[in-house]
């Protein structure tokens, strides 16, 4: 679904594109700092549609935003599963994430979801930054509300950015060759994750008037923190349904495979086969490196402590030394310089 794993050696910008066959996906990986501008540059991103080729020429300034969103979505995703088996570790080989999202998993569901709405998520905050000429703030937000403020300042054009994700990043779904299953499983769970960040829209204002009081306020539409939206989508993820396709009359649709189950909205995500437990490290499948050498919790009971994360072949202690900034203090004006502290601590990794 999305998602797109770029490498582009023509210019300094590299994508690395993750591309699976049948059941494709991609997520770009940015590697180093580069620019598409123009429309060549478009004919030479690797693993791109044709049709995703044509939506980059005729939308090339949108292109910067996209690269961003893709580099949000891997960062986002390892930050959310940094104490899980999988931790969302890229490979410098493609596909970038191995084969481990290449099945109808519910860990391949949030990628697919977190990259649709990083994507939405870049491009929405490039309108409002001013850094495209295609669209700006949102000027249908206007007026007074029905709370007495009035609808001032840039609102997030939100509805921009998610209409561009649907079309770029859903039209690989909707191209012949995916698997029927799969292409509704990632449709789902791509809308899911833009779902994340409308749910969460916020009003944020300011007040006018003399000594700071509120006599006036003035109010704009505004997207939450990407983390709040990974957040959401992390929290779907732990109450993922596992979903087959039926045909209903002329319709498939994805239904709960167990039937006492309620059915799944809009905002859930679906997978369609269960994840494996991603213990040992097998070199015949790229991406699945096992837990192996990862540090782990002593003293927690959790997938991250160590009798889960390490899968009950024990773990080793070391004790290694850190380095803090302690003994903080502010220097006026306008400083704050630190000590160095060194000490000792115990490190828990998994055999």
């Amino acid at each position: 679904i999305i998602q797109y794993m770029f490498r582009l050696y023509s210019i300094c910008s590299v994508f690395t594109i993750l591309s699976v066959g049948e059941d494709s996906w991609y997520l770009a990986k940015l590697s180093s700092v580069g620019s598409i501008n123009d429309e060549e540059t478009c004919e030479r991103l690797r693993g791109l549609i044709h049709k995703q080729v044509q939506i980059c020429k005729r939308s090339v300034e949108v292109m910067d935003a996209v690269r961003h969103g893709a580099q949000l979505a891997i960062d986002e995703c390892q930050f959310q599963f940094r104490n899980r088996r999988w931790n969302c570790s890229t490979l410098e080989t493609m596909p970038v994430f191995g084969k481990v999202v290449t099945q109808g998993t519910r860990e391949a569901a949030f990628v697919y979801a977190v990259s649709a709405a990083s994507v939405a998520f870049a491009v929405t905050r490039a309108c409002s930054s001013g850094e495209l000429e295609k669209c700006g703030c949102d000027h249908n937000v206007h007026g007074v509300s029905p709370e007495g403020f009035q609808w001032s300042g840039c609102s997030d054009n939100i509805a921009y950015g998610v209409a561009f994700s649907q079309s770029f990043v859903d039209v690989r779904e909707r191209s012949k060759g995916q698997s029927p299953s799969r292409a509704l499983m990632n449709l789902h769970n791509n809308e899911a994750g833009r779902k994340a960040i409308l749910s969460h829209m916020r009003v944020e204002c300011k007040c006018h008037g003399v000594s700071g009081s509120c006599e006036v306020k003035t109010c704009w539409k505004a997207m939450p923190p990407f983390r709040k939206v990974g957040n959401a989508i992390k929290e779907k993820f732990d109450g993922a349904t596992e979903v087959e396709q039926r045909k209903v009359g002329t319709t498939k649709v994805l239904v709960p495979r167990n039937s006492q189950f309620k059915p799944h909205t809009d905002e859930d995500l679906v997978y369609l086969e269960p994840s494996p437990d991603f213990c040992d490290h097998d070199p015949r499948t790229p991406g699945m490196l096992g837990t192996a050498g990862r540090q782990c919790n002593r003293t927690s009971k959790a997938i991250d402590g160590c009798e889960l994360m390490c899968c009950g072949r024990g773990f080793q202690t070391e004790e290694v030394e850190v380095v803090d900034r302690c003994s903080c203090k502010f220097h006026w004006c306008c400083y704050v310089k630190c000590k160095q502290c060194r000490k000792m601590v115990e490190m828990h990794t998994c055999r």
